[in-house]
């Protein structure tokens, strides 16, 4: 048996396909400036909320930072606008489902980091993030094919290749509603 942040699982489930998700964003300001200390200062506290968070397998970490290993090399979409600070928050995670996924990011902490976003990211008409169904149990996505996922999902929309919470689709390719009523038991399990 394994366990999965709290759940545990049999190694069969666990082989089950894992939902990726790739987040980018570009500041307003270079990532040193003041007006980002709202961003900052609430970054640990949130990747520690998401480390516990019931339904994270697993996140990718940074080649700069101290913490888990990266997946690949960081790299960036094409949207990315170098400034001479060189970096822009990114992240590269795998999750069991959707719904946990969608409880985690519209909740606590990280739901008032999203609400404040605005204040610190450029607006563009990239997309905040890419989610994919990963069937490769045996090696974690990498950021390239974060990156791949994210471009291919704004150049041509929504597909099983890449999609939203807005336009989901399950691990069979197929148009996905999430589960409010799980989503709802996620949120109040995690208070």
């Amino acid at each position: 048996m394994r366990r999965l942040k709290g759940t545990v699982c049999c190694d069969q489930a666990f082989q089950a396909m894992l939902l990726a998700l790739y987040t980018f964003g570009q500041f307003i300001r270079p990532a040193d400036d003041p007006s980002n200390d709202g961003f900052r200062a609430p970054n640990d506290p949130v990747f520690s909320t998401a480390d516990a968070a019931v339904g994270l397998v697993a996140r990718s970490g940074y080649a700069s930072d101290p913490g888990p290993l990266p997946w690949g090399a960081e790299v960036y979409p094409r949207f990315y606008d170098e400034r001479g600070d060189g970096w822009s928050p990114a992240t590269l995670s795998l999750w069991t489902d959707i719904e946990a996924l969608f409880a985690f990011t519209y909740s606590g902490l990280h739901a008032d980091a999203v609400r404040r976003g605005r204040e610190w990211f450029r607006q563009g008409d990239w997309p905040p993030l890419v989610m994919w169904w990963h069937a490769e149990t045996a090696r974690r996505p990498t950021w390239a094919e974060g990156v791949e996922r994210y471009e291919f999902l704004h150049d041509h929309g929504p597909s099983p290749f890449g999609f939203t919470f807005r336009d989901a689709f399950d691990h069979h390719g197929e148009r996905k509603t999430l589960d409010r009523s799980r989503i709802t038991q996620l949120r109040a399990a995690a208070t």
